[in-house]
């Protein structure tokens, strides 16, 4: 009898089913046991041919050999990522392990063991068909790769030709991507950028994400703000206690006529009021729903400093390796119903010993097992492992993922909330007041989440209260947050379908997601923010993702205006899901970008020229404005800011060039502004812009904040 070839995508995972099946024989580059030998890629060995392997003349950029579309895509060995013009030893080697145990005479069937996604199949499928062989290919589908779903799953895979839809969106997707990529990028770095070096990186997700960005930063840019009024009143009952309450006229608190208000306060003085209405309700709260990648990433972000979605993929990644988290890379946030019984045995290990284990109850509910909710792939949740040694950043996912898991099968949480109407003799309108108390803390418990209630006093209908104090309050309308990876990612998820919904489980948000339009899919998102970071489009301010001058100038300059479009992209990345569900073709699909590409290239060669982005190969000399008030070595000039040579030791001191603060009156940190604040301590800044448009004078210092490591802004005035 034959022995079965299974190829994983990662070594790590080869260890987990030979662990599963008992294998301890390791070879050079596989596993080795009586029925079963597993091998392993890392990633992607393969690659597509770059466009100078096709032909000798696209080795040098020429406006005039673009449009390049190869009449068939072909595939060559990973490049060295330090000289793409030779192979890479490491994937040439196990490629060549690979292809020997697929020729081996006793090997009679392989199995594709990668990832249950797109790049999984074609990482798998790339590699296995490479070569002829004659033999049968398999498919195991897995979720999770613990002991018990590695030897059930072997037992039921099937053969990889039902995979057809799945490898024709991953190659549709690949070609796509390296058609629009190779002609535009060189395109747009033909015509708008002058000097040799690198190159003005255009992409098909890459260039909607950045617009969202700069959308934002415009809209901030362009508020203008208003001024509004409300009034307060704090109303005493006859037992002494106290409640506040907000003036409402027409369902409206904010008042932008001053006089209103001025009219109502000058009335109140001495007065009394009755309650006129009072309304209690009882209310329950469900948790959240269990996370997908998205909701896990702008969590995690929000919540610790420091952290990019980039890295909670890299973390998740590394903990469904370990066997501890279901597959990471999903946009569903419920569970197919066949997992019933596999969460069940899954809540019953991790409640062992947890302070509130007797209120947590397996019940299976709609708002966790929902097939018609799920595509592709469930929500993450813990495996029944339970880990033994984590890091801090992988306890820090774990716990989050683990903790989702457990609030679903804890009490409902229950308030009351209290509503009283306070009216004044003679005075039209009247006093809102709101209350709450947590009846049943329930889910809250498992992150220990403290309800910020307002508990008001007992009063009843009808009953006079004395009017104690009453306050006329001044406000200025704020403008739209820059948007963080959180809020990004939401629009990116939902193609901006519900981008203004903070409830990131509201139902429009559910539906959004599983149509398929999206800017990017759960896999690339953090990878493309990563990359406008790292091509110089965007910056980053504490946790708020900011447009450059050159992401500014690519978004305004570049005349392609369909790929800065939410509608277009999402309809892209709808085609490709639907050649997963075979309701398109691959052909149909790469008909339609190859006519795009095409097109969209000879819009830019009839644009005027122009200069975006100058690359200076020249190594300037760092100039030092002054000392670091921290550690006392040299600040200079960076990309995104004035900051301490010091930095590869740790010290944090920095100037960003987009400060939140000074962007806020119109102004940009300079270098000699940089330099007189280091030497002075103080610095005169000049035309200064007020909220209400007012230009202005004042001294600004730069100071550290006593209870934390950074610095602020205080602001002086000449007497």
């Amino acid at each position: 009898m034959g022995k079965t070839l299974i190829l994983t995508e990662k070594p790590s995972v080869a260890k987990n089913i030979a662990d599963a099946l008992k294998i301890k024989s390791r070879q050079d580059g596989y596993f080795e046991g009586s029925d079963y030998i597993i091998t392993w890629a890392f990633g992607h060995l393969l690659q597509l041919f770059d466009a100078k392997d096709y032909d000798e003349k696209m080795a040098k950029w020429r406006i005039e050999n673009f449009p390049f579309i190869p009449d068939k895509f072909r595939y060559k060995v990973k490049s060295n990522q330090k000289n793409r013009d030779k192979e890479d030893l490491g994937a040439k080697k196990q490629l060549n392990i690979i292809y020997s145990l697929i020729k081996r005479n006793d090997v009679t069937n392989l199995i594709s063991a990668c990832d249950y996604d797109r790049e999984g199949q074609i990482i798998g499928d790339t590699i296995l068909y490479m070569i002829k062989h004659g033999k049968k290919v398999y498919r195991l589908l897995l979720n999770e790769w613990t002991p018990n779903e590695i030897l059930k799953s072997l037992k039921n895979i099937i053969s990889n030709d039902e995979m057809m839809p799945l490898r024709d969106a991953g190659i549709g997707r690949q070609w796509a991507d390296w058609t629009i990529g190779i002609n535009l990028t060189s395109m747009a770095t033909l015509k708008y950028q002058k000097g040799k070096g690198q190159a003005l990186n255009i992409g098909r997700v890459l260039l909607p994400t950045l617009k969202i960005i700069y959308d934002r930063d415009k809209e901030i840019e362009n508020f203008v703000p208003e001024d509004y009024f409300k009034l307060k009143a704090l109303f005493a009952t006859r037992s002494g206690s106290e409640y506040e309450g907000i003036y409402y006229l027409n369902n409206e608190d904010k008042f932008k006529d001053k006089q209103v208000l001025m009219d109502i306060h000058s009335l109140l003085s001495g007065k009394e009021g009755a309650v006129s209405e009072k309304n209690v309700e009882k209310k329950i709260e469900y948790p959240p729903y269990l996370f997908n990648l998205s909701n896990l990433q702008g969590f995690i972000t929000n919540k610790y400093q420091g952290w990019t979605s980039d890295k909670v993929l890299r973390i998740s990644q590394s903990l469904y390796e370990k066997k501890l988290i279901t597959y990471p890379r999903t946009s569903s946030n419920f569970l197919d119903e066949s997992l019933v019984e596999r969460a069940e045995n899954v809540l019953n290990a991790l409640k062992k010993g947890l302070p509130y284990e007797s209120e947590l109850r397996f019940t299976r509910t709609k708002r966790v097992f929902n097939n018609k909710k799920v595509e592709s792939h469930s929500a993450i949740i813990p495996t029944y492992l339970i880990p033994k040694a984590l890091t801090n950043d992988e306890m820090i996912v774990y716990s989050a993922v683990k903790n989702r898991f457990l609030m679903q099968f804890m009490p409902i949480a229950e308030y009351e909330e209290t509503t009283l109407k306070t009216t004044i003799n003679n005075v039209e309108g009247e006093f809102l007041s709101k209350g709450k108390v947590q009846l049943v803390e329930g889910w809250k418990k498992v992150e220990k989440i403290e309800s910020k209630d307002t508990i008001l006093p007992l009063v009843n209908i009808n009953e006079v209260v004395s009017i104690e104090d009453h306050k006329l309050t001044s406000h200025v309308t704020k403008p739209p947050k820059y948007h963080t990876e959180k809020t990004l990612l939401r629009v990116m998820e939902t193609c901006g379908k519900g981008k203004d919904k903070e409830d990131e489980d509201s139902e429009e948000m559910m539906a959004a997601i599983l149509s398929g339009y999206s800017i990017g899919t759960p896999a690339t998102r953090a990878e493309t923010i990563k990359k406008l970071k790292d091509v110089g489009y965007i910056a980053t301010q504490n946790k708020n993702l900011i447009c450059t001058d050159l992401g500014r100038k690519l978004v305004e300059t570049f005349p392609v205006k369909d790929l800065f479009d939410l509608e277009f992209t999402g309809r892209l990345e709808k085609t490709l899901s639907d050649i997963e569900k075979q309701k398109f073709t691959k052909e149909s699909f790469l008909n339609l970008i190859f006519d795009f590409t095409t097109e969209a290239v000879n819009t830019i060669k009839n644009e005027n020229d122009i200069i975006i982005n100058e690359v200076s190969n020249e190594k300037r000399s760092i100039e030092v404005l002054g000392k670091c008030p921290l550690c006392g070595h040299g600040i200079i000039e960076g990309q995104k800011g004035f900051g301490c040579s010091n930095w590869k030791n740790g010290c944090k001191f920095v100037i960003w060039k987009n400060d939140k603060y000074l962007a806020s009156m119109r102004k940009k940190p300079t270098k000699t502004m940089v330099k007189n604040l280091l030497k002075n301590g103080v610095v005169l800044v000049k035309g200064l812009t007020s909220k209400k448009g007012n230009k202005f004078d004042a001294n600004l210092r730069y100071e550290k904040n006593s209870d934390n490591e950074y610095f602020s802004w205080k602001m002086e005035f000449n007497k």
